[in-house]
């Protein structure tokens, strides 16, 4: 499988909550807990079970990033994570994130970038909308 998204996180499906018309489906990745929003209709057509492996794509401009461990927020994902590199542009800034045993990459604005002043070794927090991760087999 080939796609453009930067993050492509092989986990495995820890539980999930059947709803009305969606599911969230709740993966073990590289030991850290991800949070995935998908239809009923995906869940059966995928013939998704608990303990299959699955990918989570998340786009990086999906991934926003965090100095300080948001309080109430609707954000169902908020992982501690460090940052191992900065690439800064003139436009957008590209985070790698240490995410248990994988990388999650965030693209953030530059502007952004400079207020928060990144450096390798931080640790920030990483919070992704359930409704952002596509999962695929």
């Amino acid at each position: 499988m080939k796609t453009s998204a930067r993050n492509e996180l092989k986990g495995s499906i820890t539980e999930i909550k059947a709803g009305q018309i969606n599911s969230e489906i709740v993966l073990s990745v590289g030991g850290v807990v991800l949070k995935a929003v998908i239809t009923n209709e995906s869940v059966e057509e995928m013939n998704l079970s608990i303990g299959e492996s699955v990918y989570a794509i998340i786009k990086a401009p999906f991934v926003m990033v965090a100095k300080e461990k948001p309080g109430k927020i609707s954000t169902r994902n908020i992982i501690e994570t460090t940052v191992k590199e900065v690439k800064n542009g003139m436009v957008n800034s590209e985070l790698k994130l240490a995410m248990g045993d994988q990388v999650l990459t965030a693209v953030i604005t530059e502007d952004a970038a400079e207020d928060l002043d990144f450096k390798v070794g931080d640790t920030v927090y990483a919070l992704i909308k359930a409704s952002f991760i596509i999962l695929a087999k």
